[in-house]
């Protein structure tokens, strides 16, 4: 959800492909834009907001899920801006069914509601590579909008695999977990959403304390962890300042106006720490990593798929005092740029298909299984 916050992606950020969108362009052609929201003043706005870009053109416009389908067949564009609350059939459906029909680079347009936000959150899960906010008050809203044409340059380049040809997943119940007393810290952006439901996924009820750190505005961090605690086994939430990490608790960082650390007492406890963007963010990847040096030989440091390079410094300094450091691979990534970073800084130990990480979490903070080797597995 980096879209109402996030900066223009660098080509090298984003894992390339034939999978990124269903037509085809060479680097001169303009990334093909196709907008889709029952409101002729909102599909104005966007289509003002990206004028005077000559690498954007829009190519067509759709009012429901039925024109959006038809003028996906016929324009096929590059990527869709799309509506969450539509007539007949809501953006939702309509995203679900895309991703499995005809998998495509989607930026969701939402309001910051409570319901917009759950929304949001639910359009990300199934896929939508990022989600801007929905301007209020009509034009004079549109300023809103001012970063959309970085969105979508960075959306267009983003790899976006079919939901019926996901990585396979592990076979197999799950193993029994004890604990060693090691810490998890986990990092996202850019396709986070999904990415760390994958992992979360195969967590068990007594999982190892895992701190997680996703680049997501505060209002629709407060839904992805009431989301994500009823769907999965821990008790998974937002982090709250003090208290010692637990077995069997999942913390996100809050975000608004704070990072979240661990303190340098022997017995670490959760810190939100105020202070201002770092690498562009707050909540910040390298913040957290680096605030738990002091720990590293007990830590277990985790990057997923996201734009830019917030966490590859910080997880740098985590590997060189003990800890053991796992990046998203690139052919799972959405983007592929902060663990490409961590990867070229010397951060990583060892590069994993999604599908594969939380299996290997799991054997380093307590299974008997034997973890694996970090040999030849990075890049």
């Amino acid at each position: 959800m980096t879209g109402m916050i996030s900066r223009m992606a660098r080509q090298s950020d984003v894992a390339p492909g034939a999978d990124t969108a269903p037509g085809t362009r060479g680097a001169d052609v303009p990334i093909r834009v196709l907008i889709v929201d029952d409101s002729p003043v909102m599909r104005q706005l966007i289509r003002h907001s990206l004028a005077g870009h000559p690498d954007i053109t829009v190519v067509a416009e759709a009012a429901n899920a039925r024109e959006a389908r038809d003028a996906v067949n016929r324009y096929r564009p590059d990527v869709m801006t799309l509506d969450v609350e539509m007539p007949e059939m809501d953006g939702l459906e309509f995203l679900r069914r895309l991703m499995k029909a005809r998998p495509m680079p989607v930026v969701m347009v939402s309001s910051l509601t409570e319901r917009g936000s759950k929304a949001a959150i639910r359009a990300l899960s199934l896929g939508a590579v990022e989600c801007i906010a929905k301007p209020k008050g009509g034009a004079h809203g549109a300023p809103l909008f001012r970063n959309l044409d970085g969105i979508l340059r960075m959306a267009a380049r983003a790899r976006v695999r079919n939901r019926r040809q996901q990585s396979p997943q592990p076979q197999g119940g799950p193993a029994p977990f004890s604990w060693n007393g090691k810490y998890v810290l986990i990092g996202s952006s850019t396709g986070g959403v999904e990415a760390l439901e994958t992992v979360l996924s195969s967590y068990p009820k007594n999982c190892p304390p895992t701190l997680i750190t996703q680049h997501m505005p505060a209002q629709f961090l407060v839904n992805f962890a009431e989301r994500l605690n009823k769907k999965f086994a821990p008790h998974i939430q937002l982090a709250r300042d003090g208290g010692e990490p637990e077995q069997g608790n999942v913390y996100i960082a809050p975000g608004g106006d704070t990072h979240l650390v661990l303190s340098q007492a022997e017995r670490p406890v959760l810190v939100l720490q105020p202070g201002p963007k770092q690498t562009g963010h707050r909540p910040s990847v390298d913040v957290m990593f680096s605030s738990a040096r002091k720990h590293a030989a007990r830590v277990i440091g985790v990057l997923l798929t996201g734009m830019g390079a917030d966490g590859a410094e910080g997880m740098r300094q985590l590997r060189e005092n003990g800890a053991f450091c796992i990046a998203q691979n690139r052919e799972s990534c959405v983007v592929y740029g902060m663990p490409r970073v961590a990867c070229e800084k010397g951060g990583v130990d060892l590069s994993l298909d999604l599908s594969r990480i939380a299996d290997e979490i799991l054997s380093r903070t307590g299974r008997s299984a034997t973890p694996m080797q970090s040999t030849n597995m990075v890049g």
